[in-house]
């Protein structure tokens, strides 16, 4: 047996998507089928895309996904057809040299799902899943530990930003870079995931959340999530950034946009001794260069991020608490919302730095 659904099936590399009639085959032992309520469309589906990162074609993208349970395989346990989940992207093994070392983020089977066709077009060809998870379509198979059940309390058709920017966000600020009470922090790129750090910081008590994209028209929104100030991405970046820390550059910085000039940029605006959290996806060829002597001098430390550090099972429970006192706030961080016919533009909005996040949504 098998389900047809329309997705988003992007063809090759630079290709536009077309909705197209997918087949997918039921659950097998160990998956379940996920009806999507709706998909965020974030910046790695972008670089997939575009061979920033290494993808097969044809593809389903999308992998910041919630959605309904609609049929489990022989085996599942954990979840049952009728319940909300949320899509995860790189499902540990919990098996593996990195999982057992409690760095489930670096699993070296996480990513297994995404080598493998999962459905198939029409005419029988063989199609990916983007990171595993092919969420730009109205329902997909995943393995059961692909899913995490949604928190009591979470709206669903908002649930999908908490698979990847506000798991990813959150967890560089408090499982990455563990930002204290007290300290200033500087937030780099203010797409879905550099506003879930603005939130993230202000929620760990920093005194200072500077906001910097290359957008004026972010300023109101980083300002209502909880940044104290907002400067634009110029020359004048570290400049600016020191006349509001004392002189002495913030003890955080989070680059959020991946590039090496910005990870440059959040390089010089931090202080001698704080901490640069690299939590944007940059490409293989852009080079960031360092000094030997300003690695010593500056006292630095340099950390990269991957999935915010997080265990999605151990993590969106504790941010569902954020969620339901109100300190975390899901739905302002959608500024578009969108059908799958929709997502042509909503990659050109990232392509330019506009808005926060695009949200697909499925069904009335």
């Amino acid at each position: 047996m098998s389900t047809t659904v329309k997705a988003a099936v992007f063809s090759e590399q630079g290709a536009p998507p077309e909705i197209r009639d997918l087949v997918l085959p039921d659950p097998g032992p160990g998956q379940v089928r996920v009806r999507i309520a709706a998909a965020g469309v974030c910046h790695s589906d972008l670089s997939l895309s575009n061979g920033t990162l290494v993808q097969k074609w044809p593809a389903v993208l999308g992998h910041e996904g919630a959605g309904t349970v609609e049929a489990v395989g022989e085996g599942v346990t954990g979840v049952v057809p009728g319940q909300y989940v949320i899509l995860n992207w790189a499902p540990a093994c919990r098996e593996c040299w990195f999982c057992l070392q409690g760095e489930p983020h670096l699993c070296e089977h996480a990513l297994d799902g995404a080598a493998r066709p999962y459905a198939e077009l029409a005419d029988g060809t063989p199609v990916h899943p983007g990171l595993g998870c092919g969420a730009f379509a109205e329902a997909t198979v995943v393995p059961a530990r692909a899913v995490v059940p949604l928190p009591d309390g979470i709206d669903p058709s908002v649930a999908a930003v908490l698979g990847c920017a506000v798991l990813t966000g959150w967890g560089a600020v408090n499982n990455s870079a563990a930002v204290r009470a007290g300290q200033t922090a500087v937030v780099l790129g203010l797409g879905g995931v550099g506003l879930s750090v603005v939130q993230a910081a202000r929620l760990a008590g920093a005194d200072q959340v500077i906001a910097v994209d290359v957008s004026p028209d972010k300023e109101e929104l980083a300002r209502s999530l909880g940044a104290t100030d907002f400067l634009i991405a110029d020359e004048t970046l570290t400049r600016s950034v020191r006349g509001l820390t004392g002189r002495r550059g913030a003890d955080h910085a989070f680059e959020v946009v991946g590039s090496a000039r910005v990870v440059r940029s959040a390089w010089d605006a931090t202080r001698r001794g704080g901490t640069v959290t690299v939590v944007g996806v940059g490409a293989l060829e852009d080079e960031v260069s360092f000094n030997a002597l300003e690695l010593f001098h500056q006292g630095r430390t340099l950390r990269g991020c991957v999935y915010g550090s997080s265990d999605p099972e151990r993590d969106i429970p504790v941010i569902a608490a954020h969620v339901r006192s109100g300190g975390l706030k899901l739905a302002a961080m959608v500024t578009d919302e969108i059908s799958l016919e929709g997502l042509p533009e909503a990659f050109e909005r990232m392509r330019r730095g506009l808005g926060g996040r695009s949200l697909v949504r499925f069904g009335a």
